[in-house]
């Protein structure tokens, strides 16, 4: 009798012993999340607080693990999002201009001297045209959950100011891997080079090239100033909000809670950094002021002249884009 209740009690053990193992083994799913930055930029602590926020909330039954400077796929930022449509990545915070190549509505954001100010990114993202972009992610096989900012780009040079079109011309600037990057500087008389930051380095200390595109906070935290960079114009000629996002079959493996918890992370995550590199900006205008850089800010004619040098631009690609959702974003800038 007293062996048979010994067998039983150690049959029982082994198998609560199985079971907890089982459980803390669900409890420990972890999600893949992909950065271009690292978390010295703003955009890589878009995703370290999103990651921090989840293990806070998920009582250890979900972890984020955040993948820096591309290393996902091997430093190739456009292939960010198939990677994550395949499943190859669980998740990312991510730019839409390195996206737009396989959603063409993100190129809405890099329509050259379109979006002026950060009232009118908001009115963009918070409106009927932010919608219709998510719609786009989604239709495409990727969730899409909050909004974040790497900010507006202006451009640098190492020759002279940059106060009109005609002193782009045959300058030759470093741009990302996207046509429309390409038509723009094109359209103004530069002579647009792509190539990866890594190669771009090195080429702006030679004088390869001879200027280069980043919002402010890239400029200042890169030290482009130390790469021969002296002039930086404000010209605000494009905006990169980020996009937290995740792909649809783990989004789909998730239980309802965990989706709430991960969209409302997100959402926090992504109000917190927008708030972050706003009130930067002034200190880092600053600081790159006292590095020796001259800065130059565009008067209200001057900006129109890029508008209007840049007009070519607008109307090859808003069909690419797609007129319904140009349409909306324009009535959500002139009503801000």
């Amino acid at each position: 009798m007293t062996l048979t209740r010994s067998m039983a009690r150690l049959t029982a053990g082994l198998a609560g012993a199985a079971l907890l193992s089982a459980s803390l083994s669900a409890q420990a799913r972890e999600l893949s999340v992909s950065t271009v930055l690292s978390d010295a930029f703003p955009w890589g602590q878009a995703a370290e607080k999103w990651a921090e926020l989840v293990e806070e909330r998920s009582d250890g039954e979900l972890t984020l693990r955040v993948y820096p400077n591309s290393q996902l796929v091997s430093g190739d930022q456009t292939r960010e999002f198939s990677a994550m449509r395949s499943g190859l990545i669980d998740a990312a915070v991510g730019s839409t201009i390195n996206w737009s190549p396989q959603v063409p509505e993100l190129n809405l954001f890099s329509l050259p001297f379109f979006i002026p100010d950060e009232a009118a990114v908001d009115a963009v993202t918070g409106g009927e045209a932010g919608d219709l972009v998510f719609a786009a992610i989604e239709s495409r096989g990727v969730i899409p959950l909050a909004w974040g900012e790497n900010g507006f780009r202006q451009v640098s040079n190492s020759r002279e100011a940059i106060t009109q079109p005609d002193d782009l011309d045959g300058l030759k600037i470093r741009v990302v891997g996207s046509p429309l990057f390409q038509d723009t500087f094109s359209a103004l008389g530069a002579d647009p080079t792509q190539m990866s930051w890594t190669d771009a380095q090195p080429a702006l200390t030679t004088g390869a090239v001879d200027g280069q595109e980043n919002p402010l906070s890239v400029f200042d935290v890169a030290r482009i100033d130390q790469v021969g960079q002296a002039h930086l114009t404000l010209w605000n000629y494009m905006n990169d909000p980020l996009i937290f996002a995740v792909n649809q079959q783990v989004w789909g493996s998730l239980s309802e809670e965990q989706q709430t918890m991960l969209r409302e992370t997100a959402l926090e995550a992504g109000e917190w950094e927008i708030a972050m590199t706003r009130e930067e900006e002034s200190e880092r205008l600053a600081a790159i002021e006292e590095r020796g850089v001259t800065v130059t800010e565009l008067t209200d004619e001057q900006y129109q002249a890029f508008v209007e040098a840049t007009q070519s631009v607008y109307e090859k690609w808003v069909p690419r884009i797609g007129e319904d959702v140009v349409n909306a974003a324009q009535a959500a800038i002139d009503a801000r």
